[in-house]
């Protein structure tokens, strides 16, 4: 005789299922050069630093205006920490964690750095071969 007990539920029934997984957010491994914030003149020059540092990391592309107004308001936050309010220090720590300032914050944000894509090497014209457009017409005749 089976032991007692309930009978086991569906798989689509059960509370506890697995996560979802997310996907990883895959970005070119190469230093951000685009669009940033200028830093306010006051701010110190470890900030400028600190500043430098973030603002180059790659998934800085990823970013819209709200993420660099986050990035603006750390930055005061690193500028009071610098200036010896040290306070603000696990303010600061979870800010840079949320922002993806490290290995490990960047892993828990899923995103991670892949080798930049080879650009393909152009091929060069054949040889006599001037003017693209009339090329391509006068193969077009030919062929038909």
């Amino acid at each position: 005789m089976a032991g007692g007990g309930r009978k086991p539920k569906a798989e689509d029934a059960k509370v506890n299922r697995a996560p979802a997984t997310h996907e990883w957010t895959e970005v070119a491994d190469r230093p951000f050069t685009g669009k940033r914030p200028r830093l306010p003149a006051e701010l110190p020059a470890a900030t400028r630093e600190w500043w430098e540092r973030l603002t180059r990391l790659a998934h800085c592309v990823l970013w819209d205006d709200g993420d660099w107004q986050f990035a603006l308001d750390t930055a005061r936050v690193h500028a009071a920490f610098a200036n010896g309010d040290m306070a603000r220090a696990a303010e600061l720590r979870l800010r840079e964690r949320q922002m993806g300032s490290t290995r490990d914050a960047r892993r828990d944000l899923r995103i991670r750095y892949v080798a930049p894509e080879p650009k393909a090497p152009r091929r060069a014209p054949p040889a006599g071969i001037t003017d693209f457009e009339s090329e391509r017409a006068r193969r077009l005749l030919d062929a038909g």
